[in-house]
């Protein structure tokens, strides 16, 4: 019972420092693909450190597992610059209103890997959810923010979810802080090509913001 309910402090907790981030997608005038590598980097450094204190190994334990943690960071990484770009087009409110339908989504993704039905209670509560989405979108139209701003939510719902399901079926073997190392080590990885140049025109301000953004708000949680 102490760990059910530790483990409940521990999801409303991330998600509460989570759903902060949102507003640095505003707050930083960079793009989410900038926005989402010079996060990482600050999150990989912070993490490395926490893991030097604790002396612990950063060793897998076989070579699929380290493809399994490329795989996942490019769920996560995806997952996180169609988040952050969601808010851009649109509004904070939509992008995250939008991702939380990962739940959602999860329901129907479990049968894949684990091959069990989803409970009707929470199909029904699945279909809730996406009716309360559609009412948020005043036209489903290309020209349209919302509905824009709605389409890369979920799409960044759908990548959280995707990156979760494998996660809790391949590598929950591995402590959190390990797994984030090297999934945030894949993203910037795959983000480096196409976001290294903005370095030099980063502001003291934004370096600041994302220093805060990379280790509070991502390596934190």
């Amino acid at each position: 019972m102490k760990n059910h309910t530790e483990g409940l402090f521990s999801v409303h907790a991330a998600v509460l420092i989570f759903g902060l981030t949102a507003l640095f997608s505003k707050l930083i005038a960079l793009s989410a693909v900038e926005i989402t590598l010079l996060r990482s980097v600050f999150a990989i450094a912070a993490i490395a450190i926490y893991i030097k204190y604790l002396n612990e190994s950063l060793k897998l334990n076989n070579k699929r597992d380290y493809l399994i943690a490329l795989l996942l960071g490019i769920f996560l990484g995806t997952h996180w610059v169609t988040y952050f770009h969601a808010m851009q087009v649109s509004s904070i409110a939509i992008g995250i209103i939008s991702l939380y339908t990962y739940p959602v989504i999860t329901v129907f993704l479990e049968p894949f890997f684990h091959g069990e039905r989803p409970h009707i209670k929470d199909v029904l509560s699945a279909i809730v959810v996406l009716f309360g989405i559609y009412l948020l979108v005043p036209e489903f139209s290309i020209n349209n923010q919302t509905a824009i701003g709605v389409f890369w939510g979920v799409l960044s719902a759908f990548l959280f979810a995707m990156r979760n399901m494998i996660h809790g079926r391949y590598f929950k073997s591995y402590p959190a802080r390990h797994a984030l190392f090297y999934q945030t080590m894949a993203v910037i990885i795959i983000l480096i090509p196409f976001s290294a140049e903005v370095v030099p025109e980063v502001s003291q301000t934004q370096w600041l913001q994302l220093i805060v953004l990379g280790i509070f708000f991502t390596a934190l949680p």
